[in-house]
């Protein structure tokens, strides 16, 4: 049997994956007006607020942590048994919140969710440079990468909706049951990577496997990719310019993923079922920068731009765009315009954050992404937590125009490590002669 655009299946699942990863991550960050005042009722909204931060940061620091090992699994396993690993131990944590009593057990559940979520990232990027040639990467990365601003849609009312039928407890055991069920089309449609799929037609596998980073020496001779060792990777400024660019963008998006039913629930009086009216409009503007700045990339690589130029400006033009939307947030005046405006916010994120997650596949070849992803994934939720941990004291009188004026200076880095830490951006060659 032959599969017509077997690696659209393939995207296609692994952002059904992000989807899911998304909407178990959230649960808690939906529900915990309504777990805190089980659980705390006698303290003050300050007080909820750093717990939630404790248990957010330990989540955000074993995610840290599961990004280096989960891109080291994917790179020694592969994509299908990495996925398979990863998404089977994240819908078993999830479930398993339906049995915490407090911070402690909360936080343990957490960490389990954290280091197993954390295998999607580096396995998406490695899924992604296996079935696409470089000219459809970022369009790929965005098609997956929207499926996190989906989750974020389709996660707050769905969860809000549940509420009026469910405790949260059982909430935990649902969301959790449809990872496991994900895993069945994964196991049957994903067998072997394109070169050896039984399923793929044969003009897919030449269309996938020609635009492999392979550069001709002689007629029939040709120089393999470079894979170096981790210690050589991290000697390259261009794996620094990766690194520190995803360790800058990426709290801006954990700024709102961790916050925006807070932030509603205190700056506008919100309960839940209310924040599942307002609380999904920032993640539509997610999903369509997802798709924008994949689009426009494939648009300008195929027009003729080379993968330096386009990756810059597409970059470059997501962070612009966040700057004032993210300043423009220090008085939004009604809640639906202050929802709009994070709209604006992860519309230029999501944007950029595509092409900052194709720069390993574009500089190091297939051996070596998932490694580097997985360094890049670790620095960002490191720094992630680090803005999250901080917001109980910047908001502390519920004004939270200071997260959003360090995430207007993060958006400057981004682009101020990818135009000097990466020259060209371009497949690496190694120094030894």
């Amino acid at each position: 049997m032959k599969l017509k655009g077997l690696r659209w299946w393939v995207i296609g699942l692994i952002a059904l994956a992000t989807i899911i990863n998304y909407i178990d991550r959230q649960a808690l960050i939906v529900l915990w007006p309504n777990i805190s005042a089980d659980l705390y009722p006698d303290k003050s909204m300050t007080e909820r607020k750093e717990i939630y931060a404790f248990i957010s940061v330990v989540f955000m620091f074993s995610y840290a942590f599961g990004q280096s090992i989960f891109g080291k699994i994917f790179d020694k396993v592969g994509t299908r048994i990495g996925f398979i690993l990863s998404i089977g131990f994240w819908s078993i944590s999830t479930a398993l919140h339906a049995f915490a009593k407090g911070v402690a057990s909360f936080a343990i559940f957490r960490s389990f969710l954290g280091v197993s979520e954390a295998g999607n990232w580096p396995g998406a990027a490695k899924g992604n440079a296996e079935w696409f040639p470089a000219t459809e990467r970022a369009f790929a990365q965005g098609l997956f990468n929207s499926g996190a601003a989906i989750g974020g849609i389709v996660a707050i009312p769905t969860i809000a909706f549940l509420t009026i039928y469910f405790n949260w407890q059982m909430i935990f055991v649902i969301v959790g049951i449809v990872g496991l069920l994900w895993l069945i089309p994964w196991i049957i449609i994903v067998k072997a990577p394109p070169k050896t799929h039984p399923w793929i037609t044969e003009e897919e596998k030449h269309y996938i496997l020609k635009g492999e980073k392979i550069k001709e020496v002689k007629e029939n001779e040709k120089l393999p990719e470079y894979n170096p060792s981790v210690s050589e990777l991290l000697s390259r400024k261009q794996s620094w310019g990766v690194i520190i660019a995803s360790a800058a963008i990426d709290p801006i998006w954990w700024l709102f993923v961790f916050w925006i039913p807070i932030y509603l629930s205190e700056v506008y009086g919100m309960d839940v079922k209310a924040i599942g009216i307002y609380g999904w409009v920032p993640y539509v503007g997610g999903m369509l920068g997802a798709w924008f700045g994949g689009l426009l990339a494939g648009n300008r690589l195929k027009a003729g731009w080379d993968i330096n130029k386009t990756r810059k400006m597409v970059i470059t033009l997501g962070c612009l765009l966040m700057l004032p939307a993210l300043l423009a947030l220090a008085n939004p005046g009604s809640p639906f315009n202050a929802v709009l405006i994070m709209a604006v916010v992860l519309f230029g994120f999501q944007t950029a954050i595509g092409n900052v997650q194709t720069l390993p596949s574009d500089l190091y070849g297939k051996k070596t992404v998932g490694t580097l992803s997985g360094f890049a994934g670790t620095a960002a939720k490191l720094s992630g937590a680090g803005l999250i941990a901080l917001v109980p004291k910047l908001t502390s009188d519920g004004n939270y125009t200071p997260a959003f004026i360090i995430g207007a200076t993060l958006a400057f880095i981004v682009i101020a490590s990818v135009w000097i830490l990466i020259p060209r951006i371009e497949a690496l060659k190694s120094r030894k002669k």
